[in-house]
């Protein structure tokens, strides 16, 4: 198993690490959550213009030739500095769904102004009911001539207040949970019968509950077969996984650097609290955990490529794995901070609350676990 990078990915990498580093601190990001736009439009015209939103896309779509493992490199270090600016729903989920699934004219149409930032998308697949399953939907996509007409509800739709467009996944057949009748719909946020209500999430990122009501959509905006998107969602949703989990592992890692220097400069007792070896123990198993989930994302990510089964297997393993080591990092990071880890002011409490959500993204422990037995 190759694990090395390229030069030009290492280049990317550097570059992404410099603006991430310089141009994304932690009170410049607690400003623009704060703010009432509540991200960055300025530094996503930036991402556009050095090339980073294109980067996952082949040359022949209008991007750079890249792929999974650069949209990797890319989420890693996002997750370093907590990017909120919305790179997965619209780069890597609405991408996907375009670069597997899209004809030649939605490829021209939508690829283009997400390369050039012009263009961003949530995808609206969650329901308050669904539970993880993407099969199980009460929204309905039914026919109206050569057209359809969406009605339904998609609970945190993650940057859908920031969104042009949205990736709409409905029911145009079958019964509810059925692995058939599941279709993808492509659609601006504006279209008639589209209304949203914004919050901010526990994380400091922006979301909607999504309603559908009597929203109708030409013939064009159906992505792949009526009835057959169901292995596109999984495939697509697996590939969203893996850049979740270089995110949580950028920010699991510096978590662990945070909590060291931390514990070499707190005093108690008239000494550093980090020569205390019970407090050594506790970091060593989290600096333990975080190699442990990149060595999953690796893997995972490599597997994205392979047939179905073992891109599942390698997908769930992932999601397991880095949210347990999530978890572990985040809570002892809090811990070993005392009280500081949990104010607004400090940054710790910042990157617990991001790897304490990333658990709900896309499946959580318990629901990996399950689909990884069923694989097994």
């Amino acid at each position: 198993m190759d694990f090395n990078f390229t030069e030009e990915q290492g280049m990317v990498r550097d570059g992404l690490s410099r603006l991430v580093r310089e141009q994304y601190g932690f009170e410049e990001r607690r400003k623009a959550i704060a703010s009432a736009e509540g991200w960055r439009p300025e530094l996503w015209a930036q991402l556009a213009e050095l090339g980073i939103l294109g980067m996952p896309f082949s040359e022949a779509d209008g991007g750079f030739g890249g792929g999974a493992v650069d949209a990797m490199i890319i989420m890693e270090e996002f997750g370093k500095g907590l990017v909120i600016e919305p790179f997965l729903p619209t780069v890597v989920c609405a991408g996907g769904f375009l670069k597997h699934g899209g004809t030649a004219a939605q490829k021209e149409e939508h690829i283009g102004g997400i390369v050039a930032g012009s263009s961003v998308f949530a995808f609206a697949h969650a329901e308050p009911k669904g539970r993880y399953d993407y099969a199980d939907l009460e929204t309905t996509a039914k026919k109206d001539g050569s057209g359809y007409v969406l009605n339904g509800h998609k609970a945190v739709v993650i940057g859908a207040p920031w969104a042009s467009h949205l990736v709409v996944t409905a029911r145009t057949g079958g019964e509810r949970r059925d692995r058939s009748g599941v279709s993808v719909f492509v659609l601006a946020k504006d279209t008639p019968g589209v209304t949203t209500r914004d919050y901010v999430t526990v994380d400091g990122r922006r979301a909607s509950e999504v309603y559908f009501e009597n929203a109708a959509v030409g013939a064009e905006a159906l992505i792949g077969g009526e009835g057959e998107g169901l292995a596109l969602i999984e495939l697509v949703t697996d590939e969203a996984i893996a850049a979740l989990c270089a995110e949580a592992c950028g920010a699991m890692k510096v978590a662990h650097a945070m909590t060291v220097e931390y514990s070499r400069q707190r005093k108690q007792f008239g000494v550093p609290i980090g020569s205390f070896q019970v407090l050594q123990h506790r970091m060593v198993d989290m600096y333990t955990a975080y190699e442990t989930a990149v060595s999953l994302t690796y893997l995972a990510t490599l597997r994205l490529g392979s047939d179905e089964r073992t891109r599942k297997l390698a997908v769930s393993a992932a999601k397991v794995g880095v949210g347990q080591s999530a978890r572990l990092i985040g809570q002892e990071a809090v811990q070993i901070h005392g009280g500081n880890g949990v104010t607004d002011e400090y940054a710790i409490g910042h990157y617990f609350k991001r790897l304490t959500i990333f658990d709900s993204e896309f499946g959580n422990v318990d629901h990996h676990l399950k689909r990884h037995v069923a694989l097994s």
